[in-house]
């Protein structure tokens, strides 16, 4: 599924491709990615004559604003937007054409059929799902310590739930969450609430760190994602953690496990991010001998 840096590859791609250009028919051919309005014919025909001025971003969601309308877009696991000239060969697993009136088309394919889309009066995006209880923006400037700290320490759930619970955070999945707790030293399964003030810092530090250089790189190309060019990213030649069972730790040399955390297929190194257990008693080990 595309996290936060895929989905703002996508957002500065199409930014490039169609903002400015005017819509003259939109065509569905899957209904059911269309979540509001409940009626196809509807969102069709409002779609007709808006111009779009902006591609925005909130978590993993798109935000295609128009003049007057504003379409918010989840591609799942498999959806990609692509533009096209009129007259080019419809592919298959195209689910939602936008025709604008300078013969160009933006098209949206989406293999799983998972994929949905949201339209709104300006503003009222915010206000009603899918956006409306979205958690912390991690490359915003509002995403201080303070407000991480804040968001996570008291949560009793284990550390890798809390980071992929977009109320609490937006943007990060399976991916970048295995990368940044490796790049803190701290294990997946770590209490959130048992996280000591320094931890938490490192694991700030290491989620913006990490989510900026995959932005960077285009995000990483995992399964199937392409930008709106139908580009890979590069970032999953960087990954450190994710993907990586069995090979040696890029810190230490330890085999790499795979576990399952959270219902997710999760990687960390033994060693370097010792079982919140192991690393309390070394700290009060190393606190005795401080003594």
């Amino acid at each position: 599924m595309p996290e936060l840096p895929e989905v703002e590859t996508v957002r500065r791609t199409l930014t490039q491709l169609i903002v400015g250009k005017t819509i003259q028919s939109v065509e569905v051919y899957l209904p059911r990615i269309i979540q509001r309005p409940d009626d196809i014919k509807r969102f069709e025909t409002e779609l007709a004559g808006h111009t779009i001025v902006e591609i925005g971003r909130r978590g993993k969601f798109l935000r295609i604003v128009m003049d007057g309308l504003v379409l918010v877009s989840h591609l799942r696991m498999e959806g990609r937007y692509g533009v096209y000239r009129t007259g080019d060969e419809v592919e298959k697993h195209t689910h939602v054409i936008f025709r604008f009136t300078d013969g160009t088309e933006l098209r949206y394919k989406d293999v799983r059929q998972f994929g949905t889309m949201h339209l709104f009066a300006p503003g009222e995006e915010f206000k009603q799902k899918p956006l409306a209880k979205l958690g912390l923006e991690p490359l915003d400037a509002s995403f201080t310590e303070a407000a991480f700290l804040e968001a996570i320490s008291r949560r009793t759930t284990k550390i890798k739930p809390a980071l992929l619970n977009q109320e609490y955070i937006v943007g990060l999945g399976n991916i970048y969450v295995d990368e940044a707790l490796f790049r803190a030293g701290i294990h997946p399964e770590h209490p959130a609430d048992k996280l000591t003030k320094r931890q938490l810092e490192r694991l700030h530090a290491a989620i913006v760190d990490t989510l900026t250089e995959a932005v960077e790189a285009g995000g990483s190309s995992i399964k199937s994602y392409v930008n709106g060019q139908g580009e890979m990213g590069m970032f999953q030649h960087s990954l450190r953690m994710y993907g990586r069972q069995g090979e040696p730790c890029l810190n230490c040399g330890q085999p790499v496990v795979k576990t399952v955390v959270g219902g997710r297929g999760t990687h960390f190194c033994p060693t370097c991010q010792p079982p919140y257990r192991t690393s309390q008693k070394a700290r009060q080990q190393r606190n005795g001998r401080q003594g």
